[in-house]
């Protein structure tokens, strides 16, 4: 029965289906219909399998997902609370962000059962010791643990060392070698990049030439071939764009891996991204972070973490942080986005993406090698004013209407008042200080729209 039916609908080429196109366009330009992007892909009106390109080496099965809440362990008995209650409440591991070395993990982690719990610690400092303090209340094996190493990244991003080139590296190695069997001591966050305006075709290329500095220096090191690599991403709102860049991420890491004999299995970890979260119209945040969220699942991400809707202008709330969690296990408990391995591949569509950003994102990489590196092209400004340039082109397309934020550049609401509510400054903030390098600045495309706003409703009797 079933080859009845489909022996009455004959296969049809691609070129037979662009021959249907043109002729229902009476004469019109067929390449009217090819979305030019800022990432210098060219997306076609239709995709088919006589062009399509497949490649799954190194993808993993998007099901296998957990969702994580970032916590500040600046007080440990109240993260060490707020940890037990969102484990209690549907997260399944805990993403600490610890701020000084005399932090008590005893405290923070009483309760936590980290033999089926995994942990990330970003730590904001360099401590092989305290590494090993991490390792002695996370017994390994059987613990998951991440420690967020990313001497570079806190350079790109403060424009400082934690101490000095010489010295981070030397610590850096140090922390490698101390980890030993845990789960991964090397991260890239390249999240970074993303809120500071950076194509994603740039988000990939300048994360593998990121990691490569760690590759060159670490080639020696026996953990390298065991340990994860850990990537944090941010993700936007360009849906399919979104869940191509996290497998070209994937697919580019084990690439390069093997030219390293280090371990090609890496560790994503996602948040979506600040740059387009307003602070007008506030709960359209929901939605962004929604779809930024079924992006990062469908992409493959391991680990996604949400960011609450307030997250710009108030203070760590439970009740924003309780709905930025049930979000997730909305996607994952009642939308079954943890039921179907892969559902992107095969999709013509978004296999050409991918296959094409990791392409330009290769390209980048190789130009960058050639021109002496990622740290040398950082010291130079050369990243720096990459990402400039592509901030700029993307805000003067939020000015001109272009690239749409509801609620702020498109039908906001002259009603909103948020000058009283504000509990965080919500801007880009001029700290100026001696930096050995400039800093990659993240800033949010609504800035300066707000910033006009909030003047306007203090002008108001």
């Amino acid at each position: 029965m079933s080859k009845l039916l489909f022996d009455e609908f004959p296969e049809i080429s691609a070129k037979m289906w662009k021959q249907k196109i043109q002729f229902d366009l009476k004469g019109g330009d067929y390449n009217s219909l090819i979305w030019k992007t800022a990432e210098g892909i060219d997306v076609k009106p239709f995709y088919h399998s006589d062009d399509a390109i497949t490649s799954h080496s190194g993808l993993k099965k998007s099901t296998e997902w957990k969702i994580t809440q970032r916590i500040f362990a600046g007080n440990e008995k109240m993260a060490s609370k707020k940890a037990a209650n969102a484990l209690n409440r549907g997260a399944e591991s805990i993403w600490f962000t610890i701020p000084s070395e005399e932090t008590d993990l005893s405290v923070l982690l009483n309760g936590i059962d980290t033999s089926v719990t995994p942990l990330h610690f970003h730590l904001l400092f360099l401590s092989p010791g305290f590494v090993k303090k991490i390792k002695e209340h996370a017994p390994l094996p059987g613990a998951e643990v991440y420690i967020h190493t990313d001497i570079i990244g806190n350079l790109a991003r403060s424009g400082n060392w934690f101490n000095n080139l010489e010295n981070d590296h030397n610590l850096f190695r140090e922390t490698m070698s101390v980890c030993g069997d845990c789960t991964s001591a090397v991260s890239v966050d390249l999240s970074l990049y993303q809120n500071a305006g950076a194509t994603m075709v740039q988000q990939l290329a300048y994360a593998m030439a990121h990691v490569n500095e760690y590759l060159n220096f670490l080639h020696d090191t026996p953990a390298l071939k065991e340990q994860k690599i850990v990537f944090t991403s941010a993700v936007g709102s360009n849906y399919f764009f979104e869940i191509a860049k996290l497998r070209a991420l994937r697919l580019l890491w084990h690439t390069l891996a093997s030219e390293y004999d280090a371990n090609p299995e890496c560790h994503i970890l996602t948040i979506p991204t600040r740059r387009n979260k307003t602070l007008y119209d506030y709960n359209v945040n929901m939605l962004r972070t929604t779809t930024e969220n079924m992006s990062a699942i469908l992409g493959g991400a391991d680990t996604v973490c949400n960011l609450p809707y307030d997250n710009i202008y108030h203070k760590d709330n439970e009740f924003a942080e309780r709905i930025a969690r049930n979000q997730l296990l909305v996607l994952k408990h009642e939308s079954y986005f943890d039921k179907v391995h892969n559902p992107a591949d095969g999709t013509y569509y978004i296999e050409d993406l991918t296959a094409r950003m990791a392409e330009k994102a290769l390209d980048i990489f190789k130009q960058i090698e050639a021109g002496g590196g990622f740290l040398k092209q950082l010291k130079e400004h050369t990243i720096q004013r990459k990402i400039k340039e592509s901030a700029r082109e993307e805000q003067q397309r939020y000015d001109e209407g272009l690239e749409v934020l509801i609620g702020t550049n498109k039908y906001p609401n002259p009603e909103d008042r948020m000058s009283d509510t504000l509990e965080l400054y919500p801007f880009v903030k001029t700290n100026p200080r001696k930096t050995l390098i400039e800093p990659v600045v993240e800033r949010r495309l609504s800035e300066k729209t707000e910033q006009e706003r909030l003047k306007k409703e203090d002008s108001i009797p």
